[in-house]
């Protein structure tokens, strides 16, 4: 008889495997894959280039038929310096609260998704169901941009997605997209009594990041879309690092930005204009220098996501919520990917973003419940 768990007690398995990014998830992924693969699913696997974490794709029902897709990450974060009341790796249930690292994020909703393998098999013969798990999630969407072209090879595209991301049930229609950078200066050093005979790489760093501050400042002018909030594009310079000394005039300097955009706008035009004023400053600042450069690395990068409600699941979705409710948000997820690969999708999951990545991360026993009560509607029809 193949076995079956309840939503706690899959739940509770799930939070055993420490899937902080730094490290594998490939016991937590076999888990998953045995246990789907026992009742039917046929299952693929894409990897990152060490082979020390992987995604799953696993499907029940005709192949040919377009079905939908219930996506979630498997990797957490951290929780170096976070203090605990129970250990973060053990399921602690207490005052109606499932208590453990990742079980708002987002392991709450693949547990409710594992709890109903059995009522997907025996619906395989009328509805056709993916399930998706990928790494590396909360460093940038890493892994599903791996996880997407096994998707987009399926016989029949999906007809509709659901990431599951701490929405307190809410459904999502719309995210901004994010785009951050590491930008390398390189200067020449001197001493600091003889400053024309070096290049100052601080400074430079300096007048970029200026140039990022007026652009924002410019982004909170513009008319925005209102079902955002903030309603504009924000650009936010985070960390900075240079110089070794006060009496050395600095050779390098590093920063880091990030853009969070509206779905609307292209964010390649502002890295556009930074380049050009990089290359500006250069000639006013280190005429003669060739060692004198700037350097653009992408960090991290993932679109925004923007849903039409007329969709024929989103209604279907709002139907088994028993509300037409729907809000946009300013932080991203994967959903970003799968619209981009011509999947409508939404976001909608059990548990509240204010409780992501925090000490004592909890999700409520409530949350699942509806989570689980809505999974079974969209399951039956509504």
């Amino acid at each position: 008889m193949r076995e079956s768990w309840s939503v706690l007690q899959w739940l509770s398995r799930l939070v055993a495997h420490d899937t902080t990014s730094s490290k594998s998830n490939l016991l937590l992924i076999e888990e998953i894959e045995t246990y789907l693969q026992s009742w039917g699913f046929t299952c693929q696997k894409s990897f990152d280039d060490d082979k020390r974490k992987a995604n799953l794709l696993a499907t029940i029902g005709d192949p040919e038929r377009p079905g939908m897709l219930f996506s979630g990450h498997t990797d957490v974060v951290p929780v170096t310096g976070q203090s605990w009341a129970s250990d973060p790796f053990q399921l602690s249930i207490r005052e109606g609260k499932a208590y453990g690292r990742g079980t708002c994020d987002m392991k709450g909703f693949l547990a409710v998704l594992l709890k109903m393998v059995p009522d997907w098999v025996r619906l395989a013969d009328q509805q056709t169901t993916h399930l998706a798990f990928s790494y590396d999630e909360e460093i940038g969407c890493v892994g599903a941009r791996r996880l997407v072209p096994l998707i987009s090879n399926l016989p029949a595209l999906p007809k509709g997605c659901i990431v599951g991301e701490p929405t307190s049930m809410q459904l999502i229609l719309g995210h901004k997209g994010k785009t951050s950078y590491q930008v390398d200066v390189r200067g020449c050093e001197c001493h600091s009594s003889m400053p024309a005979h070096g290049v100052n790489a601080v400074e430079i760093a300096a007048e970029l990041i200026h140039t990022l501050s007026l652009q924002a400042k410019l982004q909170r002018t513009r008319e925005g879309d209102n079902r955002f909030d903030p309603p504009y594009t924000t650009i936010h310079t985070g960390t900075v690092h240079g110089g070794t000394a006060l009496n050395i005039v600095p050779g390098a300097c590093a920063f880091e930005f990030e853009m969070r955009h509206l779905p609307s706008e292209d964010p390649t035009s502002l890295l556009m204009h930074l380049d050009d004023q990089s290359n500006r400053i250069l000639d006013e600042r280190a005429p003669g220098f060739d060692q004198a450069k700037v350097r653009f690395n992408m960090r991290s990068s993932y679109p925004g996501l923007l849903t039409h409600e007329n969709q024929p699941f989103v209604s279907q979705i709002k139907k088994a919520l028993g509300t037409p409710d729907q809000s946009f948000v300013s932080f991203g997820t994967e959903a970003g990917l799968y619209s981009q690969a011509g999947i409508p999708t939404v976001v909608l999951g059990p548990g509240s973003i204010s409780q992501a990545h925090k000490p004592d991360e909890f999700v409520a026993l409530d949350q699942l419940i509806k989570c689980e009560t809505v999974m079974n509607k969209l399951l039956n029809g509504g």
